[in-house]
């Protein structure tokens, strides 16, 4: 296995990037880390050159570069060098923290979609409370800001195989995120694709669900339009780090009781933390591409890092794009004749 990374992406780069793959390395010491970026400053974090090719270049792409101008105006940048050693087969996928415009940008313009996938979408596994090791995988999370019903009914294959086979649930449900858990609610476009989804025979639909639902594990994939994926996604986390602050506001102005309770619940709210953390699960998947790509936040850490690295390796054991990319074109050969 070859993992592209764009080592100069993202707030803590290239120090976090290089110090996670690090981390991984040791549980995956066969697998190859081309390491795109400055090499002077990728060096000083590398512990372990065992399986680490490092490819220098000065340039990469910034946060707030305007992603398609950048993927096509910077071609030596660290990520577009990434996404091309994908696009020719000399690395098997492609990982980065940077900009998340441009790393779709990359992914549509030089790496390709499946035959057949119109919109690709972004994915994550998002967490279930009370069940640290469970999980959902959530899509589109905001690829795209309009969306059509059959793109839905895609996103909704496209997590399923992932569900199924890389996170090996052997009969993944799936839900549409609506206003209503009946049939007929919704806008236009959820009605249209609840039709879609109902009929979709290799889909186990279960029907729609309702935001409040959805870290209680009622589904183990959620489909939705990138917008209110988009919205829904950012809510959750505001949510989750606001309510962190309000119990760490409650125990320091407890006084001495307050810390004194802090201490003995240490353990519990450590796993609390972990709970509301979803990066354990890996980063977000560019999903409909010919390969692999994969989006961390920009102020990811080593250990999240190394999850995602983990995330990559199962997907490419797993053949997961492979399957997907025979689905489809078997598809599009369907409507052709």
């Amino acid at each position: 296995m070859r993992i592209a990374v764009d080592a100069m992406g993202g707030d803590n780069a290239p120090q976090a990037i290089v110090e996670g793959i690090m981390l991984a390395q040791k549980n995956y010491p066969s697998i190859e880390f081309q390491l795109y970026g400055k090499e002077s400053e990728i060096r000083k974090y590398v512990t372990n050159d065992t399986n680490i090719k490092i490819i220098h270049t000065d340039e990469k792409i910034n946060s707030d570069d305007e992603p398609v101008k950048a993927i096509r105006r910077k071609k030596a940048a660290s990520m577009v060098l990434a996404a091309k050693a994908v696009k020719d087969g000399e690395a098997d996928a492609i990982f980065s923290a940077g900009n998340t415009g441009a790393l779709l940008a990359a992914g549509l313009f030089i790496i390709g979609r499946i035959k057949n996938i119109e919109r690709p979408g972004l994915m994550t596994t998002m967490p279930v409370m009370g069940n640290p090791d469970g999980g959902f995988d959530f899509i589109d999370m905001g690829a795209n800001a309009d969306n059509k019903p059959e793109h839905i009914l895609q996103y909704a294959i496209l997590a399923s195989y992932y569900a199924k086979n890389v996170r090996q649930i052997e009969n993944p449900t799936v839900g549409l995120l609506n206003n209503g858990s009946e049939a007929t609610k919704g806008s236009e476009l959820t009605k249209a694709s609840y039709e879609l989804l109902a009929a979709e025979k290799s889909l186990n639909f279960i029907g729609n669900v309702e935001a409040r639902d959805l870290l209680t594990g009622a589904a183990d994939v959620i489909v939705t339009d990138g917008f209110t994926g988009n919205a829904v996604l950012k809510s959750t986390e505001g949510t989750a780090m606001a309510l962190m602050d309000v119990l760490k506001a409650s125990i320091l102005g407890a006084g001495l009781k307050g810390k004194l309770g802090a201490v003995l619940l240490k353990d519990a709210l450590r796993g609390m933390k972990k709970e509301l953390d979803y990066s354990s699960h890996g980063g977000a998947v560019l999903f409909g591409l010919k390969a692999p790509v994969i989006k961390t936040h920009g102020s990811t850490g080593p250990e999240a890092v190394s999850y995602t690295i983990r995330q990559i390796h199962d997907m490419l054991e797993s053949h997961v794009i492979d399957d997907l990319v025979a689905y489809f074109e078997e598809k599009a050969s369907d409507k052709e004749d």
